[in-house]
């Protein structure tokens, strides 16, 4: 059964009740404020109208004790489908025990409320709810254009300043004849369009290395590769070589301090985490000031917990504590248009995920003007 006038509807609700008379009193009240209504007997029929699906429910009421389906065997089979997950859910039950309560929000109901039932109580839920999932969704919505426009930014940028040294230089000496290059200036095309393909490759390399984070495939690599990390001056040693070219003008620093212990690691994941911190202290150095990197021993921060600490210095231009959360975001920059920097907003956020593959944490110490030093904390004993 269903109301046809869908007429500035406040939503579709689907109500699930066995007791036909208290069905359609349930179904009178709705509507009279204003929501479009469709009902069900029990947990299988609704099943069959949400199988329909054109439209689904902005929200679920439905009871508990039914014959064939019961509303927890509902909403057990409402959170499995992901097309239905944020659907709000409301048991209405005779059932009062607290433990039937627990229960139902362990099982994931958005509330209960218990028979017999004022009106305005069920009302006033159905309304909270709903402007609830509006307001998540909105904010979703917002976040989502917010993070096309990062990453259009990212394209239009990052990738296409590498592609214009690539096409421009190979252009150049695709027609070396008309241009009557020296060795020294074809050096100096082929050093271009190396320079070129390297921030390409960097680029790409990073965007598939977030998408293994959140797919859940780092996390499968990590319990393969992982392996006892006896000697993390080398590995740090062997990050700031890739990092530290003669390309690169500025001078690095490295402060161990004592014997570190052995501990659970991907060297690989660790390498790429290391040389993401160097990259970003050194776009935000001067160059007349040196980069420091070291390791000690140390507590984690959060967890209490004892393990190693990586930490890169710079004596950049620092980070308002206003900003300081939201640098480990994927392609967040601060004032990207302001200072144009260089990057796609990745490196800090593959350094936290790194740092949580391995149950570790990460953190930021800064001042405006004064630089700043960010830490990457390992357990001794993985999660």
């Amino acid at each position: 059964m269903s109301n046809t006038n869908h007429a500035a509807s406040k939503g579709r609700l689907l109500v699930v009740e066995d007791e036909v008379n208290l069905l359609e009193g349930i179904r009178t009240v709705l509507e009279l404020e204003g929501y479009d209504v469709i009902t069900a007997e029990n947990g299988a029929q609704a099943l069959e109208q949400l199988r329909r699906g054109h439209p689904l429910p902005d929200l679920i009421v439905s009871d508990i004790m039914m014959p064939v389906m019961s509303g927890s065997e509902l909403l057990t089979e409402v959170r499995k489908n992901p097309d239905w997950i944020t659907i709000p859910f409301i048991f209405l039950t005779a059932r009062s025990e607290k433990t039937d309560v627990q229960l139902s929000k362990q099982l994931g109901a958005d509330d209960y409320l218990i028979k017999p039932f004022d009106p305005p109580d069920l009302l006033i839920a159905v309304e909270a709810r709903l402007s609830r999932i509006k307001a998540i969704s909105s904010a979703s919505r917002s976040a989502l254009v917010d993070l096309k426009q990062r990453i259009l930014t990212i394209l239009n940028h990052e990738f296409r300043t590498p592609l214009t040294y690539v096409v421009a230089y190979a252009d150049m000496l695709s027609n070396a004849e008309a241009y009557t290059l020296s060795d020294e200036e074809t050096l100096t095309f082929l050093k271009g369009v190396n320079t070129g393909a390297v921030r390409l490759r960097r680029l790409i390399e990073n965007f598939i290395q977030l998408v293994e984070m959140e797919t859940g495939d780092a996390r499968r690599n990590y319990e393969m590769r992982r392996t006892f990390i006896e000697d993390l001056p080398e590995l740090i040693r062997e990050a700031a070589e890739e990092v530290f070219t003669s390309a690169v003008k500025h001078t690095v620093t490295m402060d161990v301090k004592g014997a570190l212990p052995a501990f659970l690691g991907d060297l690989h994941y660790l390498r790429s985490a290391i040389i993401h911190l160097l990259d970003n202290a050194i776009k935000f150095s001067p160059v007349d000031k040196s980069i420091v990197i070291g390791a000690r021993t140390a507590v984690l921060p959060q967890k209490g917990e004892p393990g190693v600490e990586i930490w890169v210095r710079d004596y950049g231009r620092g980070i308002d504590a206003v900003e300081q959360r939201r640098i480990w975001e994927s392609f967040y920059q601060i004032d990207r248009d302001t200072f144009e920097d260089q990057g796609a907003g990745t490196g800090l956020a593959i350094v936290k995920a790194v740092a949580e593959l391995h149950g570790g944490e990460v953190a930021v110490q800064s001042a405006l003007g004064a630089g700043s030093t960010f830490s990457l904390f390992l357990p001794l004993k993985p999660e």
